[in-house]
């Protein structure tokens, strides 16, 4: 029998389903890698990275193939995507997460759901460059886990515009009827829960790393290294449509009392990395 994840209305299903379903990549990263392979025979780690991460979905793929695969002495928790590559092995790798099926075979007759999926992964690539340069700035060691955290925060919201894009178009038009409904009231109408719970649950289920975890945690905004993330995602959030929303001046200043600079010297910052 065909699953029908429309019909799901409890995390325990989703959780289920998502535990095992192969996870959609979009189709120029598997373009890249087969250029890649095509063009060296054994491709190193580090160039196999550099197109994997660019792509959430299939960096969480390779993370979560990488715990579901976990040797018994891995004593270390990984979370780079170059690390998840060396420890399998590149070839065993590529061989093993295939970069298919691919978002745009998925979504092909859904354009208007293609395209919020594309918009939300460039956002989660914008938020990834801001939260990097911060811990960066910050002399923060953890700097790519933090790059890593910022990539996937809202890594449950694209699988869930890839596998029920209807019910996510219908998320987006009750938020544009009434502005003032908040995100995760929205989603209990349509989906019977809040999407930050199913991740909540789901990231757990797939044993990712706990300090991933801890960073793509919201109530503990409190750590500099979430507030990083939280601020990061914020602000790419808030800039997706151009630079005169209403909530950046508060991004501003948050971002400020993170780095330790004035307001102004933020947005001069962002505007001459970003702008």
């Amino acid at each position: 029998m065909t699953i029908q994840p429309e019909n799901f209305r409890t995390l325990t299903e989703w959780t289920r389903f998502l535990g095992e379903v192969e996870i959609p990549v979009l189709r120029k990263t598997a373009n890249d890698l087969t250029a890649l392979r095509k063009l060296e025979s054994s491709p190193s780690a580090r160039d196999a990275a550099l197109i994997i991460r660019r792509d959430p979905l299939m960096t969480v793929k390779l993370l979560r193939h990488l715990q579901q695969h976990k040797h018994k002495r891995q004593q270390q928790e990984i979370m780079q995507v170059e690390q998840a590559l060396i420890m399998l092995g590149v070839e065993n790798a590529l061989n093993q997460v295939a970069a298919e099926p691919l978002v745009e075979h998925l979504l092909q007759s859904r354009s208007a759901a293609l395209l919020h999926l594309l918009q939300l992964i460039h956002r989660a690539h914008t938020a990834s460059g801001y939260a990097f340069e911060w811990a960066v700035r910050l002399h923060d060691t953890r700097f790519e886990e933090i790059r890593a955290a910022a990539l996937l925060h809202d890594i449950t919201e694209m699988l869930l515009r890839c596998f029920v894009p209807d019910k996510m178009l219908e998320i987006d038009k009750l938020q544009q009827q009434d502005k003032a409904l908040r995100s995760t009231a929205a989603q209990k109408t349509v989906l019977g829960f809040s999407i930050q719970d199913l991740q909540t649950t789901l990231i757990k289920t797939w044993g990712l790393p706990e300090l991933l975890i801890m960073l793509m945690d919201k109530e503990q905004a409190a750590h500099p290294r979430v507030r990083n993330v939280v601020l990061a995602v914020n602000l790419a959030r808030h800039s997706a449509q151009g630079w005169d929303d209403a909530a950046l001046p508060d991004d501003y200043t948050a971002i400020s009392e993170l780095l330790r600079i004035t307001p102004a010297d933020v947005k001069t910052l962002v505007h001459n990395t970003h702008g």
